[in-house]
């Protein structure tokens, strides 16, 4: 006759039985919130990291008036996020991976697209160090020249800083040709997601009209004029090609940035050359074919 290997399984057995709906949901409950402390306790390494925009530009009260976010150092969990295929595929990679690095907490539409470059850069050096090594092409040789970037070492655009009112994201502008006046805002990643959004559906009748679809969202009145209604109809029909350029030039004159052109030394010549750092998914894994 067999013998059980445990003499008291048949009773654990018998003892046992299946848990209520109710139970199971406590059981988890209590499974995750221990697994919540455990987390808790864990210290994770941080730096504060500079914008670009200093918080000017925030409203009184906002989490980044500061001028400062707090961003913690990349693990390898943060690393699949830069090979989810449906973020990538989504163009929503780096969004995912910078909201998971940051630990200030605020909404992150209310970003400005100006304060990213120096979360990508942050994301970068606290991921992977502060070396980038970058092939550009020589304009005096035609050759190729390998070089590598101190990330750390890259500074912020010079702008005018005399046209920026504290907690306030508008501008005003009188346009050259046309003499007519608008008002306008920097981008925040909220207000670009929109315009992706539109661009994709203009995009499926086989349109291409990105200048236009960003100056809509980017301008917030025409002459006293903030319906979207009279601004959309100003971007089709009136707005001058001349005005338009003009526009774009003051915006990016008040507009706070890192600055991402680079002096790269010429080894045949002597000489250096300025060239810009490509930002894209390949910043953070350049040896990897994603």
């Amino acid at each position: 006759m067999s013998q059980s290997l445990n003499p008291n399984y048949q009773d654990k057995k018998k003892a046992s039985k299946p848990m209520s709906d109710a139970e199971m949901i406590a059981a988890a409950t209590a499974q995750h919130e221990q697994q919540s402390a455990e987390s808790a306790k864990i210290t994770v390494p941080s730096e504060i990291v500079e914008l670009p925009s200093k918080g000017v530009l925030y409203p009184d009260g906002h989490p980044l008036k500061a001028g400062t976010i707090e961003m913690k150092y990349m693990t390898a969990r943060e690393e699949d996020i830069l090979t989810n295929q449906s973020y990538i595929k989504n163009g929503v990679v780096l969004d995912k991976l910078f909201q998971a690095l940051i630990l200030t907490k605020f909404d992150y539409n209310d970003l400005l697209l100006c304060d990213k470059n120096a979360i990508m850069i942050a994301a970068r050096v606290l991921g992977y160090g502060k070396d980038y090594p970058v092939t550009v092409t020589s304009p005096y040789t035609g050759e190729d020249v390998d070089y590598t970037v101190d990330l750390t070492t890259i500074g912020e655009r010079e702008i005018d800083w005399s046209k920026l009112e504290n907690g306030k994201n508008e501008f005003e502008f009188e346009l050259p040709a046309s003499k007519r006046k608008v008002t306008f805002s920097l981008l925040t990643h909220g207000i670009q997601k929109k315009i992706d959004a539109e661009q994709r559906a203009i995009k499926k009748l086989k349109k291409d009209a990105s200048l236009t679809t960003m100056l809509k969202y980017v301008i917030t009145s025409i002459d006293g004029d903030s319906s979207d209604g009279a601004i959309r109809k100003f971007v089709d029909r009136e707005l001058f090609a001349i005005d338009s350029r003009a526009l774009r030039k003051h915006i990016k004159s008040v507009t706070p940035d890192l600055d991402l052109v680079i002096e790269v030394p010429d080894g045949e010549s002597g000489d250096t050359f300025r060239s810009s750092i490509n930002i894209g998914l390949d910043f953070f894994w350049p040896d990897t074919e994603i």
